[in-house]
């Protein structure tokens, strides 16, 4: 019998998009959001960004885009991604985490 954090996560991901690294990295249009701590983008490193750092972010600028959630190994950027889903906002997350993106690079 599944755990009830297996069930939560498995209907998460039933709902969202779940991109590969090779997927995310390919598709220019993706917007990829890193959700780690600062603690572990410091202790990892940060995947390259696909919008101006510098830039202060507007509602507008992120309407109709598509977005990747990243966290450390994949499970919190599930529930995140299908909670915005569930607010209308178009996201899925990267199967693996971080820790898959490092691996296919």
């Amino acid at each position: 019998m599944p755990s009830r954090i297996e069930t939560l996560l498995a209907e998460a991901r039933s709902r969202i998009v779940r991109y590969t690294p090779e997927e995310a990295a390919a598709d220019p249009e993706l917007l990829i959001v890193d959700i780690r701590s600062v603690d572990e983008r410091e202790r990892a490193a940060v995947i390259p960004w696909r919008a101006d750092q510098t830039s202060e972010w507007r509602d507008e600028e992120l309407a109709g885009r598509r977005l990747c959630l990243v966290c450390m190994h994949g499970h919190s950027s599930s529930l995140a991604a299908a909670t915005l889903v569930a607010l209308g906002v178009e996201a899925g997350d990267l199967v693996g985490g971080y820790e898959a993106w490092q691996a296919a690079q």
